[in-house]
């Protein structure tokens, strides 16, 4: 059991960009319908309306398989869909995702989000067939297919960031005067 504990903890240092840290050091509680630790294979797998959570994170599947290799692990969650849930460090801001499967392999540190990804905060959210964040060179990638698959025409991928909302100028920042234009004669 201290091995699934432990590959648990790495599946939730696998939420998203500026999780709360302060996470990894919380209990982590795993519910599911059935469990299933096969020492020999070095694998655990949970089905059933699994819920992990730890902290502030919250990950909800139909499955979720852990293998180990070479003191390396990878994790596979599915579900209708697989979600997260996590509020992000110093910030009052949660970051959400959902996708058909997810992947984490620790020996690279990426998260990869299969079919229907999506990732959202209050003001950002990306959506395409497949998303990938390697944590290590804090690289997110969306495509419209996974890698090696052709994208189906007019797959896309969309990214929505709306700008931070400003209130009127404070006293301490003065109205700026509209910046003048040039004109466009002698402009051909």
């Amino acid at each position: 059991m201290k091995r699934v504990a432990a590959a648990l903890l790495v599946l939730a240092a696998a939420g998203p960009v500026l999780a709360d840290r302060a996470d990894r050091e919380k209990e982590i509680v795993l519910v599911a319908d059935k469990g299933v630790a096969d020492d020999a294979n070095r694998t655990s797998t949970f089905e059933g309306n699994v819920v992990i959570t730890q902290g502030t994170m919250r990950i909800t599947a139909t499955k979720v398989t852990l293998s180990e290799k070479d003191n390396f692990k990878f994790y596979v969650a599915s579900g209708a869909p697989v979600t997260f849930r996590q509020k992000r460090d110093n910030a009052d801001e949660w970051i959400e995702g959902f996708a058909e499967r997810a992947e984490f392999d620790d020996r690279d540190d990426v998260l990869k989000l299969f079919s229907r990804a999506r990732v959202k905060s209050t003001q950002n959210e990306i959506t395409g067939e497949f998303i990938s964040y390697d944590m290590r060179r804090e690289l997110a990638e969306v495509m419209g297919a996974p890698p090696g698959k052709v994208a189906p025409p007019g797959e896309r991928v969309k990214v929505r960031i709306l700008p931070a909302k400003k209130g009127p100028p404070g006293k301490d920042e003065p109205a700026r005067a509209p910046l003048g234009l040039k004109s466009d004669t002698g402009v051909k």
